[in-house]
């Protein structure tokens, strides 16, 4: 059981939900992504996947050199204070350079999409000063928070299919920090309510 709950834990990685995120509504909801043309998709998925998941965890790769934190798992909340918040730097200065080089601005879908990534990723930084709350289940239900009320504008129920096995999926990450003794019952469940209210408190605001 902890092979399979170590697997999901990694598959379903915090750092991995932005890409997942603008996968899903790439395949599913195009127009969600404007101004990225469907020509461009796959081009800024891989561009994503670079500067949210690529480097953090290189960064992160390099606190664990450098012995600022003792586990790439960081159990501790203090060896997550320096990652995270360097990791909400990281992500803030992505977005600039967004808006200042790729001239998405910030009426655009695409960078108000970020925007809401961004406060999850600094509030979820915020709080580990105070508070060791589950990034996982913050993480995976801030993507469920944003997909639930673009069911709302999605005109053909495409977007039905991945909010329920996002459901699912939520549960087992969920399960699977609990079967790893990784979080206690009420960090996962901070993690959750507050992942569900910024992804679905920004969607509902910058929409």
């Amino acid at each position: 059981m902890n092979l399979v709950a170590r697997i999901i834990s990694v598959v379903f990685h915090p750092l991995l939900m932005a890409t997942y995120l603008f996968a899903i509504l790439a395949f599913t909801l195009p127009s969600a992504l404007s101004p990225i043309q469907a020509s461009g998709h796959l081009g800024f998925l891989l561009l994503i996947f670079l500067v949210s998941f690529v480097l953090p965890a290189l960064n992160i790769g390099i606190f664990r050199v450098l012995g600022s934190v003792q586990s790439l798992t960081m159990y501790n909340r203090s060896e997550r204070v320096v990652p995270f918040s360097f990791i909400a730097i990281l992500y803030l200065v992505v977005t600039y350079l967004f808006l200042s080089r790729f001239r998405i601005g910030l009426t655009d879908n695409a960078m108000k999409l970020m925007l809401v990534i961004d406060a999850l990723v600094v509030i979820s930084a915020i709080v580990t000063f105070f508070y060791k709350v589950s990034v996982h289940s913050l993480g995976i239900c801030g993507l469920l928070g944003i997909l639930i009320p673009f069911n709302k504008v999605a005109e053909n129920n495409q977007l039905i299919i991945p909010t329920v096995a996002l459901i699912i999926v939520a549960g087992l990450v969920m399960s699977s920090r609990l079967q790893l003794h990784a979080h206690k019952p009420r960090e996962i469940l901070v993690g959750a309510l507050l992942g569900l209210i910024i992804g679905f408190g920004g969607v509902i605001i910058l929409f």
